[in-house]
């Protein structure tokens, strides 16, 4: 996507892209975790990237990988091109890594149980991989930091609560601290200082739980109890200097309703207590903290504190606009808890002081322009793996990175992964949609069948994700990146449309639309198609004919077009009497009543499955999306073909059906790759305007079980 982004003036407007005269960062690669097992070893064992570090030179990554029990490395000389390393086992499980010059520090976590919580810290070379030492920390590490001279490493000792007793609420005893472990020559010295932070905070002060820390130019060391609703500040000498509650807010347009889905931004919390989890020293004087909201939901914000206690700057509910405007919000994993901000990190690149935010639920990087602590300027929203947890900055070589730690194996899922971000003279690649400068605040996503209006508009479904808000969005393919201007709910009798699973969606030439509805009879769904009006109002529901019933799965229709008073339907997969790699492409004429079909052939069956996404008429062809349901690495089939329309001659069903034949146009998976990140599963919208121009689609699932981006992008005239 290029050319220059117009920045509205609305007051949830967000500047989400950039002139190419600015600079941005943007993904470059990303790294399969897996992918640093060893040779022979079972690649489909859960791995992760959690916490994650960098060499001094800026040439290797390290994280830790607490299902594997391993560190991994990860060497970026080519940051386009990152290779594995491999891993160290850590003899327990490695909660977070910092490094010193070339020398890696490690928290390990060796608890026999809750109550008797154990941990090291563990000193690992990084250009071989070896342990060169250890020290006992007496309790269970989470987060670590260190100075900027390299003469410290200081340790969270959480002694973390069990989360199915008592409600998971504190007390749990034993209570945390804070350690300082003294490096000498790049060795570390287990004569550690031990600090105690008990009796500070008013929620179970007797039972702190240290979460991040960090180190400023001075040496002063910034703790967030995040259970406690706590901050404290530790002098380069090991005292308590200050500390103060982390305090609530007001939150206001937020979505509170659990048991809907659906987008809804017009809840209020009142008295929200911050739940700090991340934390970062902007310069000597302030620090800004990212309020997760891991047990009471937090207040979903980030906020600048200074040192003496004084609030500098609170985000309140702003913060997560842009994620809602880009089709980020997890509306399915965390409607009490919004985006959940965790990690985060803070650099100068180019002379700008950045603090770059991670939203857990989310799966983006939040960066802010933080050259006044007391107004941060938020600047780009970055896609990220799922659950970014841990992100750490290169400016020298003009690079950061994150660490993923979702790894959805297990489900058939995506992997975890380490993505790379550069920062460029080059326009902002991500959003390519977004709802900025509407004039509400638009939630959106799981974005299904497209069709392209006039004067550059497109307009899209969602599917059944939010079964409660069928909606049709219109977006302007002529600003940078797309915007949607407007959402129309799908209405029955007054009322948002239920029992709809929208796939596809076609002009009906009256001013309105055709929708095509993929059934689930084990969900009381029906395979249907619908004409809906100008105002979003079902006003015909045409069900299938007993032919075509009689031999449906649940995989049905997915994308509709017109060709003059027929309706063409993709069925996405084979039904009972398909034969093996072939689908139907199912006709019904609007004027005449009559059902039809042909059959068209599938690809070649590869890893899981072969099935149709997308189907659209233009001009003497009909263009039809074909992909498998592989992700990642795994993706093999993500292609546009087109037929002649010729060919398009419906036979009756129950009986034998024309074949018609193929062309593939384009392969969408280089597309995809493009983004840095890893080749996402649904390609499932295409639309074209009359000039020929096409526009393609990502169904982001809804943020559940993904990262939540979406890829909206045109790729030129059709020939």
């Amino acid at each position: 996507m290029t050319g220059r982004l117009v920045c509205l003036t609305s007051a949830l407007a967000f500047c989400a892209g950039a002139a190419s005269a600015e600079m941005n960062f943007n993904r470059i690669a990303s790294f399969e975790t897996w992918r640093n097992m060893a040779e022979g070893a079972d690649t489909k064992r859960e791995s992760s990237a959690e916490i994650i570090a960098a060499s001094d030179d800026g040439m290797t990554l390290v994280y830790s990988d607490s299902p594997l029990g391993v560190v991994g490395r990860i060497d970026i000389t080519d940051p386009k091109n990152p290779q594995p390393l491999g891993n160290t086992d850590m003899d327990g499980e490695p909660t977070s890594v910092t490094v010193i010059g070339n020398t890696a520090f490690v928290g390990v976590n060796t608890s026999e149980s809750y109550t008797k919580p154990g941990g090291k810290l563990v000193s690992l070379d990084l250009a071989s991989g070896a342990i060169t030492g250890e020290c006992d920390l007496g309790g269970q590490p989470d987060s670590t930091a260190h100075d900027d001279a390299g003469t410290f490493v200081v340790v969270a000792i959480e002694n973390e609560r069990d989360e199915d007793l008592g409600d998971g609420r504190v007390p749990q005893m034993p209570a945390g601290w804070v350690t300082k472990v003294m490096i000498e020559n790049g060795a570390m010295n287990c004569d550690v200082q031990k600090i105690d932070v008990t009796g500070l905070a008013a929620i179970a002060g007797e039972d702190p739980e240290p979460e991040f820390v960090d180190v400023n130019g001075l040496g002063e060391i910034v703790v967030t109890m995040q259970e406690n609703n706590e901050m404290v500040v530790i002098g380069a000498d090991g005292t308590v200097l200050n500390h103060f509650s982390a305090g609530a807010v007001d939150l206001v347009r937020v979505d509170l309703d659990d048991e809907r889905a659906a987008l809804t931004f017009d809840g209020e919390q009142p008295g929200r207590l911050r739940e700090p989890d991340g934390v970062q020293w902007l310069d000597d004087n302030h620090f800004m903290i990212a309020n997760e909201g891991d047990m009471d939901g937090g207040s979903r914000s980030i906020t600048v504190f200074h040192k003496d206690g004084t609030l500098v700057y609170e985000s309140n509910s702003a913060f997560e606009t842009a994620v809602i405007q880009a089709g980020h919000y997890p509306d399915k994993r965390s409607d009490a808890k919004g985006v959940e901000p965790e990690g985060m990190e803070f650099a100068t690149f180019g002379g700008t002081p950045y603090a770059l935010v991670l939203t857990e639920r989310a799966s983006t990087v939040q960066v802010y322009d933080v050259t006044n602590p007391a107004a941060p300027v938020l600047k780009q929203t970055l896609p990220s793996g799922i659950a970014p947890e841990g992100v750490i900055a290169i400016p020298e070589r003009n690079l950061f990175a994150t660490a993923n730690e979702a790894d959805l194996i297990e489900d058939g899922g995506v992997r975890s992964h380490v993505m790379i971000y550069e920062y460029q003279d080059a326009p902002a690649a991500y959003p390519q949609l977004t709802s900025a400068g509407a004039d509400e605040l638009i939630g959106w996503g799981a974005n299904s069948g497209m069709v392209a209006g006039e004067d550059g508009l497109v307009y899209f479904v969602n599917d059944s994700f939010y079964s409660f808000q069928p909606r049709i969005f219109t977006v302007d393919t002529k600003q940078t990146p797309a915007r949607i201007v407007s959402a129309l709910d799908v209405t029955r009798a007054g009322r948002p449309a239920q029992k709809l699973d929208m796939e596809g969606i076609t002009l009906d030439g009256k001013g309105g639309f055709w929708i095509a509805s993929e059934g689930r009879t084990d969900r009381v769904i029906p395979h249907a198609i619908y004409n809906v009006n100008a105002k979003g109002e079902i006003k015909k529901e045409i069900g299938l004919p007993a032919e075509l019933l009689a031999n449906e799965i649940r995989f049905g229709f997915e994308g509709v077009t017109m060709i003059g008073d027929t309706l063409w339907m993709a069925v996405q997969r084979e039904w009972k009497d398909d034969p093996k790699g072939f689908v139907k492409l199912v006709a019904y004429n609007t004027e005449t009543k009559e059902w039809g079909a042909v059959r068209y052939p599938l690809e070649p069956k590869g890893a899981g499955w072969i099935g149709l996404s997308e189907i659209v008429a233009h001009g003497d062809w009909v263009y039809i999306i074909e992909r498998d349901n592989q992700i990642g690495s795994n993706a093999k089939v993500k292609k546009l073909f087109r037929v002649p329309a010729s060919e398009m001659v419906a036979a009756p069903l129950g009986g034998d059906l024309p074949v018609v034949s193929k062309q593939e146009v384009r392969d969408l998976i280089p597309d995809l790759a493009a983004n840095g990140g890893y080749v996402v599963d649904k390609v499932e919208g295409l639309a074209i305007f009359a000039d020929g121009t096409a526009w393609v689609s990502t169904d982001n699932d809804g943020v559940d079980d993904s990262s939540g981006e979406t890829f909206f992008w045109t790729i030129g005239k059709l020939q």
